[in-house]
Parts: C-alpha cells; sequence; structure tokens
C-alpha cells in the first residue's frame, strides 16, 4: 500500500502543536511499519533535519505558495503522482479535489463555534484569524469529503459530533496524542543550567504556556499570578513562551498590575528539545485554558515531575484525571489558590507529581502510530 501524509509545516523552525503530532506519528510509523510505502508531503524550510527518509518513508518536497494553494493543488497533485492510496491530512483541513480515500485530522473546532466576526475582532495574532477563517470555510466540506475523521479526545469527538450531526459509530473516531520519550525528570545539572541560563530562567518560576489565543486564558493566568503574589512574600516569577511584550504590556494595563512585568520572564520561541529542563526546573505548570481539545504540555509537565493546575473545562479533565488540581478557568481566585496549596501542602504536591508521573506513561505516540497503522490498513481494504 502505498500512503502519502501531509506535513507541510514539519521543516518550519517554530513548530508547534499539530506540527509535532505528526512528527511523532511519522517516527513512530518508521519503527513499527518496514512493509508500506509512504510518501511524506513537506513545504521547503530550514529545519529539514527533524525527518530522515528510510527505506520505505521517501520526503517530498512540494513548493505551492500559501498553504490554501499548497494544500488545495500542490498536495493533491503530488499524492496522484506518486500512486498514494489512501492520503492522511494531520493538521484540520484537507484538499477537496481528490478521489483517494481521504482521512483527516480535526484536532478541534474551536473556529467553527466563533462567527467570522468574532474571528476577526479577536486578540489572536493575524495568521491565526487566518488560519481559522480558513479552516472555518473549509472543513464542512472535508468532513463530506473524509472516508474517517480522527480527533485527539472523547470531548472533542462528541463535540464534532454534534455541532456537525455525525451520527456515532460512523467516519468519526478519537485517537490520543502522546508523550515523547525526551520528556522526564531531568536531574544532569548542566544540562539545567544550559537551558537556565539560554532562556534566563530565575530559581523560583511557574511556567506558563501563555499565547495571543483568547482559549489560553493568558489575561485569566496573569490575574490569578498578580493575586498570588499580593497575598504572599513570595520571589516566584512567571515563565511564558515567545509572547509579544506589547501584548504583555496591555494585559498587564487590563488587569490593574503594570508592574507585573517586573515578575514575568520572556524566553522568546523554546525548542521542543530544550522544554524538559524547563519543566524540571519549574513548581507549578499553570495550564488553565478555557478551551483544549487534548492538552499535550498538561502531559509533557507530569512526565517530568511537575505539579500541574488545569481547567475543569474541555478535554482537560479527561486527559488529567486525578493527576492534576482542576479548578474553574474563569476564576482566577481559584488558580491562586491552587499555587497557594500546592507549594504549602508538600503531601499534596508530592502526590500530583506521582500521580502525573503515573498518568503520562499511559499515553504514547507509539500506540498512536498503531492505531493509525490499522486505520490506514482498514480503509485500503474496504475502498
Amino acid at each position: 500500500m502505498k500512503i502519502g501524509i501531509e506535513g507541510q509545516r514539519l521543516f518550519r523552525k517554530k513548530k508547534h502543536g499539530m506540527d509535532m503530532v505528526a512528527l511523532e506519528l511519522i517516527k513512530n510509523l518508521q519503527g513499527i511499519d518496514k512493509k508500506n510505502e509512504y510518501f511524506i508531503f513537506v513545504k521547503p524550510d530550514e529545519d529539514s533535519s527533524v525527518l530522515h527518509e528510510t527505506s520505505n518513508f521517501k520526503i517530498i518536497e512540494l513548493s505551492g505558495g500559501p498553504y490554501p494553494t499548497w494544500e488545495q493543488i500542490a498536495l493533491p497533485k503530488a499524492a496522484i503522482k506518486y500512486g498514494c492510496e489512501v492520503l492522511h491530512c494531520t493538521s484540520n483541513t484537507a484538499p477537496f479535489f481528490t478521489n483517494i480515500p481521504l482521512i483527516t485530522i480535526l484536532h478541534d473546532i474551536i473556529y467553527m463555534e466563533s462567527s467570522f466576526f468574532k474571528i476577526l475582532t479577536s486578540s489572536a495574532s493575524t495568521y491565526q484569524k487566518f488560519g481559522n477563517i480558513y479552516r472555518k470555510l473549509v472543513v464542512p466540506r472535508v468532513l463530506k469529503k473524509s472516508k474517517k475523521v480522527i480527533t485527539v479526545s472523547h470531548f472533542e469527538k462528541n463535540r464534532i459530533g454534534e455541532f456537525f450531526g455525525i451520527k456515532k459509530n460512523s467516519k468519526l473516531d478519537a485517537i490520543y496524542n502522546g508523550v515523547s520519550e525526551h520528556f522526564k525528570p531531568i536531574n544532569d545539572k548542566a544540562e539545567l543550567n544550559r537551558v537556565k541560563h539560554k532562556y534566563n530562567l530565575p530559581d523560583n518560576f511557574f511556567f506558563f504556556l501563555g499565547n495571543t489565543d483568547p482559549k489560553k486564558n493568558t489575561k485569566g493566568t496573569l490575574k490569578a499570578f498578580s493575586d498570588f503574589l499580593k497575598k504572599s512574600n513570595s520571589d516566584h516569577k512567571l515563565v511564558m513562551l515567545d509572547y509579544d511584550n506589547n501584548e504583555l504590556e496591555k494585559l498587564l494595563s487590563e488587569i490593574g498590575d503594570k508592574q507585573l512585568v517586573n515578575k514575568i520572564i520572556l524566553t522568546g520561541y523554546v525548542i521542543n528539545t530544550d522544554l524538559p529542563a524547563i519543566y524540571s526546573q519549574c513548581d507549578i505548570f499553570l495550564y488553565p485554558s478555557l478551551r483544549e481539545s487534548f492538552g499535550i504540555p498538561m502531559l509533557e509537565a507530569m512526565a517530568c515531575g511537575v505539579p500541574v493546575i488545569t481547567s475543569n473545562t474541555s478535554s482537560m479533565p479527561e486527559v488529567a484525571s486525578d493527576a492534576a488540581h482542576i479548578i474553574n478557568p474563569l476564576k482566577p481566585e481559584e488558580i491562586t489558590q491552587g499555587i497557594i496549596k500546592i507549594l504549602n501542602d508538600d503531601a499534596y504536591n508530592k502526590t500530583l507529581c506521582k500521580k502525573g508521573l503515573d498518568r503520562s506513561k499511559q499515553f504514547s505516540w507509539h500506540n498512536m502510530a498503531k492505531d493509525y497503522l490499522k486505520l490506514y490498513e482498514s480503509i485500503h481494504a474496504n475502498h
């Protein structure tokens, strides 16, 4: 069987959630499948060393302009050229005009739940707004075209089914994400110091993966951190990744604490392999999102032996189970209370860390890849 996998953004330098899922899928398929022939379709970029060809995995670099034209024109044309019998699209969208049996990963439908006006006026970046509008236009047609639609949690599966009226046990299913093996407690002092120096990390800090996407609840998290500092004599700081300084100052003005900027470290973009050493040095990982389809960073932090605070909404209770401190993300005071409890209750802190380590081991990229391989074979056999 010849299988095509869309990995348009795998070679870009700054990879994010969906890119890492696709990358781990391919790497694990390379380990378990030596029989079928794979064609990985990517856009040329500067980080080509992340993926290598093997005897039955060929990397096809396709130019083709912006994402929509690359996906709608270059990708299906190349899939036909290489004789693909199944085409797997990994990033929420897929080409309309192809007769090749199509599998689409639909990570979430948050963009479908918002009006065009709400998307355009949100605090998301221009790139995020364009992507959400494109998905909003494309996804309904992709769902009809796909032989199978896979999402990443049972919460999101139910949400997609309800929103689009897809019957249970039909074309929609859930396959969990995993945790990469390099996420583990880092004890090597040289590695910890290297990362600490590289990203200017303080001695005591909380870690938060906030960005301009409204669902990340950055404003609520900043309010909770501000309140925590007012209620304690703590010297903790808040470490945030790749966040715009102007956007940060705007949010701090809105919560009425401009001076909080002195307690926040903006690291810029952090490469994935440096993240374990950051998780391992933080005291608490904050993940109080308003909406998530899965929540890989939660499991990464747990795998590094760190206590996690997360939300009681969407997929987060499903993924975290009882291994995190659960709060209402709309109530910053609950985030503050969670921070104080974890810092002051040593037994509770240790219990969360142990449960988190155990919970993270239940999610595996290897198992995810096996599930997709079974799916490819089933689609091919029934086509």
